[in-house]
């Protein structure tokens, strides 16, 4: 993770600077543009199983979400923006989302049903940061894909071991449960959804 610029800048400034074609992903942390490379072998891979079985579950259901191939959720407070591995987003509620079809922005947690990131050596922002942005933001479901083991221990146990981590937002806070090899997550939103961990991280 690289940072690219150390002058704060406002959301709007950091859309309006975001290059149209890149080799990297761009993410605003704190009024600060961090260069985030593009997600490659196993992550891409584990990104995009994941956005293909959460996509059949939908299909299956016939729910109105839908899955984006990009978008930026802005925090509450405006200073930061994130691009997620992947997004479940609500079409009925995009309605309210004043700048979804000018940018794919999402400022609401309401339009966001479940949002996931797959770990990688930044994983403090996965663990803290985002966590807590999502959280403050109302979403309901997050998704922490820990399938290196890179996060810490007080998070993915000691000795450390792949761990998928599923978020629920209750009273406005989120409440943990975790997922490890052998396992079959539990999604609150698609109850239905059979996901084993081992298939998840590609074991």
């Amino acid at each position: 993770m690289i940072q690219t610029l150390q002058q704060p800048i406002t959301f709007d400034e950091f859309v309006e600077w975001l290059p149209e074609t890149s080799e990297c992903r761009y993410e605003l942390h704190r009024g600060v543009i961090v260069e985030m490379p593009k997600p490659r072998g196993k992550h891409s891979k584990v990104s995009g199983n994941l956005a293909y079985d959460v996509g059949t579950a939908i299909r299956q259901a016939k729910l109105p979400y839908f899955i984006p191939k990009e978008s930026i959720v802005r925090s509450i407070d405006g200073n930061s923006g994130y691009e997620p591995d992947v997004i479940v987003l609500d079409e009925s509620a995009l309605i309210d989302e004043p700048e979804w079809e000018s940018g794919s922005i999402i400022s609401l947690g309401k339009s966001i049903k479940i949002i996931v990131e797959v770990v990688s050596t930044n994983w403090r922002d996965d663990y803290f940061t985002k966590l807590g942005e999502y959280e403050a933001l109302g979403i309901q479901e997050y998704w922490i894909v820990d399938y290196a083991a890179l996060g810490g221990r007080r998070f993915i146990g000691n000795p450390k071991q792949p761990t998928f981590t599923v978020c629920q937002l209750v009273d406005g806070e989120y409440e943990w449960q975790q997922f490890r090899a052998g396992e079959c997550l539990i999604s609150p939103t698609f109850p239905d959804l059979s996901l084993m961990v081992d298939l998840v991280f590609g074991a």
